[in-house]
């Protein structure tokens, strides 16, 4: 709810919640209803709008103070327990009580939309209702008075936007919404400040952006710029799964059987490129031969992984010849073993007749 403090011109609509965006759409739509912002708007001490209450130096939230910004107004929070300091909304919401509440207290409702249709009929009845003992109201009021006082609309609509601090991880990314977004490497393990607004995502070290990306839908999806990359992790985009295998069957068909099963079983294709990029420096370090032999090893074992690889290397298990596992003959006589002799005697016992 709403009151400018000349003419007493209300405004008043049904929300869902107190929070940030309920509470920042309800100014917007209230000077969309004024047709214009006022110079100075006096909020009560909400937690969505005030982030410390003070009298002497309140911390607006920053979002909010971003749409005061966006209107050319100033939020100066009443004082605490000082209920004159907005006197006229304290006596709008007795007359939204006696003239709106009360008269739509039996009816029911389905849809924010639909209540604030009701409320929105009943306002505007009240507002044109004359003063007692005067022939004007308050909408004659605020249009000869406050309407023309009013500053203009931007011709941009305000755009919603939350603050968030948090700290760069360790591979240049930083969270926000369950989303991670990069930064410059030489941020990493740096706080920052992530804004972020219903299209995009920005990220503020030390009141500079760094940063900005498209905001991405879904969740646990990582946005990555290239020149945020280091030297050596922007040489892994110019590879492909193609390009890794083809490079793993010029080694042997051994290593190329277990890189296309690495790149199979990996959720993430970039966690698969860098494991195969480890096969190419273990094929520098210990030969092509004793690469074929450890992948053969590792795949024979089902131990598909980099670390499994590098194991066998390290150990020398690669040089100890694969066991073929010996296949035993099945033995004719065994005395857990029944023979035709014990089935046939069982058919004559239970006088089964066999159809030839």
């Amino acid at each position: 709810m709403a009151a400018l403090g000349c003419s007493g011109m209300i405004c008043a609509e049904v929300s869902a919640s107190q929070s940030l965006g309920c509470w920042l759409g309800a100014h917007v739509r209230a000077f969309e209803h004024y047709g214009g912002a006022p110079a100075a708007v006096t909020p009560d001490n909400l937690k969505a709008g005030v982030t410390r209450a003070c009298n002497y130096d309140p911390v607006i939230n920053r979002s909010y103070a971003e749409l005061a910004a966006h209107y050319g107004t100033v939020i100066l929070p009443a004082r605490a327990a000082h209920p004159r300091d907005k006197a006229a909304v304290e006596n709008a919401v007795l007359q939204v009580e006696r003239w709106v509440l009360a008269p739509l207290r039996h009816r029911q409702f389905f849809s924010l939309a639909e209540a604030n249709a009701a409320v929105g009929a009943k306002v505007a009845e009240l507002n044109a209702r004359a003063f007692r003992g005067e022939m004007t109201s308050r909408a004659d009021l605020f249009a000869t008075l406050e309407a023309p006082a009013l500053r203009r609309l931007p011709a941009e609509a305000f755009e919603l936007a939350t603050w968030k601090r948090g700290r760069v991880n360790i591979d240049y990314h930083v969270e926000f919404d369950r989303n991670y977004y990069s930064v410059p490497f030489t941020h990493a393990r740096q706080p920052v400040e992530v804004r972020g607004s219903a299209t995009t995502v920005e990220v503020y070290r030390s009141g500079q952006r760094i940063a900005s990306h498209a905001r991405a839908a879904g969740r646990r999806h990582y946005v990555t710029e290239a020149a945020h990359m280091p030297a050596a992790h922007r040489a892994h985009l110019e590879w492909s799964p193609s390009r890794l295998v083809a490079w793993a069957q010029n080694i042997g068909p051994e290593v190329a059987t277990f890189a296309t099963a690495l790149l199979q079983a990996k959720p993430h294709p970039e966690h698969s490129y860098r494991a195969c990029l480890g096969l190419m420096n273990l094929a520098k370090r210990y030969g092509p031969d004793r690469l074929r032999a450890a992948c053969a090893r590792a795949s024979a074992s089902g131990a598909i992984s980099y670390s499994s690889v590098k194991s066998i290397l390290v150990e020398g298990l690669d040089r100890v010849p694969l066991a073929i596992p010996e296949q035993l003959p099945m033995p004719l006589a065994h005395e857990n073993l029944r023979g035709g002799d014990y089935y046939a005697e069982q058919d004559s016992d239970q006088g089964v007749d066999h159809v030839g």
